[in-house]
C-alpha cells in the first residue's frame, strides 16, 4: 500500500491528539449541521500565505478558495469550466457569506512571472500565462515603468491586481446585487511574508493601509 509522506502523516497525529482532541465537539456540530462560514478568502495557492494561518482561525470559520495570484476572473457565464467562479456562486448563493476577502500577498510566483514577458511557458499549455493574462494591461504598465525598482514594481502589481479582482467580483450580479443592498462586504489584503505585516485596502480610496490592532 502507498503512504502518505511521512511529514504529513506524522503532522495527522499531531493534530488528532493536539487540534481535534481540544476541538472534537466543534468537529462534530459541523459534521452534523454543516458549514456556515461568514467570510470567504480568495487567497494565493503559494504555501508561504495559508489564510486560516494567517487569521489564527478554527475549522468552519473561513470558506478558502486558492488559485495562482489570488485572482477572480470576470464573470463569463459559458460552456467552460470556471472553478474559482464556482466557488464563489458557492459561497454567496448557498453560504451567504457576509465578506469577501482577496488575500493578496508579497514575493508572489505568479505576478513575477506577469511582469516578465520573457519568462519561457513552463509547459506547452502555458496555464499560468494564460491566467495570469487577467492582470496583463496592469502588468504591461507597472514592468514599463523604469522609475520604480523591480521590489516596487512587484509590490505594486501585487496590490493592483486585488483591485482587479475586487472589480471583477462586482462583475459577477450575485455578488453586485448583494452589495447593493448592503448584504455582502468586499475587501482587499495584502500580506508580507518576510515581516508578517497585514496591509488592509480602503475600500473608498483603493490606498493599502495598515490596521490598527487592539
Amino acid at each position: 500500500m502507498d503512504h502518505l509522506p511521512k511529514r504529513l502523516l506524522s503532522g495527522y497525529r499531531q493534530f488528532m491528539s493536539g487540534r481535534y482532541a481540544a476541538e472534537t465537539a466543534r468537529y462534530r456540530e459541523l459534521a452534523a449541521k454543516g458549514q456556515s462560514p461568514e467570510t470567504m478568502v480568495i487567497a494565493c495557492c503559494d504555501s508561504r500565505a495559508a489564510p486560516e494561518t494567517i487569521f489564527d482561525t478554527g475549522p468552519g470559520e473561513l470558506f478558502v478558495v486558492r488559485n495562482v495570484a489570488n485572482l477572480v476572473p470576470p464573470y463569463e457565464p459559458d460552456d467552460r469550466h470556471h472553478s474559482t467562479s464556482a466557488a464563489l456562486e458557492f459561497a454567496v448563493q448557498s453560504l451567504k457569506v457576509k465578506h469577501i476577502v482577496i488575500l493578496g500577498h508579497g514575493r508572489c510566483g505568479g505576478i513575477r512571472a506577469a511582469l516578465d514577458p520573457t519568462a519561457e511557458p513552463l509547459s506547452p499549455g502555458d496555464f499560468i500565462g494564460r491566467w495570469m493574462g487577467l492582470v496583463a494591461p496592469a502588468a504591461e504598465a507597472v514592468a514599463g515603468n523604469s522609475l520604480m525598482t523591480s521590489g516596487e514594481r512587484q509590490t505594486a502589481l501585487e496590490r493592483i491586481s486585488i483591485r482587479y479582482s475586487i472589480a471583477n467580483l462586482r462583475s459577477f450580479p450575485c455578488v453586485k446585487i448583494l452589495e447593493d443592498k448592503g448584504r455582502l462586504t468586499l475587501h482587499g489584503a495584502w500580506f508580507d511574508i518576510s515581516s508578517g505585516e497585514l496591509w488592509v485596502m480602503n475600500r473608498e480610496t483603493g490606498d493599502f493601509q495598515r490596521p490598527e490592532l487592539d
